[in-house]
């Protein structure tokens, strides 16, 4: 797997182009500065596939149909429980004084146990609630590298005071779901400096290991 991070925005927020040896691509969590990611895509001959979103916040999503109409594929992802975040896309634009944001329907919401042929890469759904409620993550096992949006930060955890989040939810996510995954898999957080999961088992203030059953 071929990964390139892209912090797009002021919000930085890291955008994940990944593709196989043959060029076949995903774009991860595409936030913003569409352009940008284009002019990557084209400079490098990739193909993309497909458009993955974690989650129905502006800062995640807003290059999505953008980069739909340029490439002409289908947006998939979150969960559906989400729907709301998205079809709220202009008030959250509103709220940060960003430039008007259209409502985003995905091509196909996507569900715990599912998963994303992306040429010779594979991705299985998580889902990951607490930070949003239709919050999802894309894992591949065999690269042990995860792309998990706003869950799980290096020393840090996603927040939980916008609508519909939920701390204890997103505690229980990161224990349930996340902690049985190899130690060694590698941790792309929606914003930030990689991580692992042994690395947040010993070092994350929210999730000491000590403190976790």
């Amino acid at each position: 797997m071929n990964v390139q991070i892209i912090p797009v925005t002021p919000f930085q927020q890291n955008c994940s182009v990944v593709w196989d040896d043959e060029k076949n691509a995903a774009i991860i969590d595409p936030g913003g500065d569409a352009e940008r990611i284009i002019q990557f895509i084209n400079e490098n001959q990739i193909t993309p596939k497909v458009i993955l979103l974690t989650h129905g916040h502006l800062d995640h999503v807003s290059a999505a149909a953008k980069l739909k109409r340029e490439f002409n594929i289908d947006i998939l992802g979150p969960e559906k429980s989400d729907d709301y975040w998205l079809q709220g896309l202009p008030q959250q634009a509103e709220q940060f004084g960003l430039p008007y944001c259209a409502p985003l329907t995905p091509d196909r919401w996507l569900n715990e146990g599912e998963t994303i042929e992306v040429g010779e890469l594979c991705f299985s759904i998580l889902h990951l609630p607490g930070h949003t409620p239709g919050h999802i993550g894309f894992i591949n096992q065999e690269e042990k590298i995860a792309f998990t949006g706003d869950v799980l930060f290096r020393r840090s955890i996603g927040r939980t005071d916008f609508p519909g989040g939920d701390f204890s939810q997103l505690i229980k996510s990161i224990k349930e779901k996340l902690w049985p995954l190899a130690d060694d898999t590698q941790i792309v957080a929606g914003h930030g400096l990689l991580t692992t999961i042994a690395d947040e088992k010993r070092q994350n203030p929210f999730l000491n290991v000590q403190n976790i059953d």
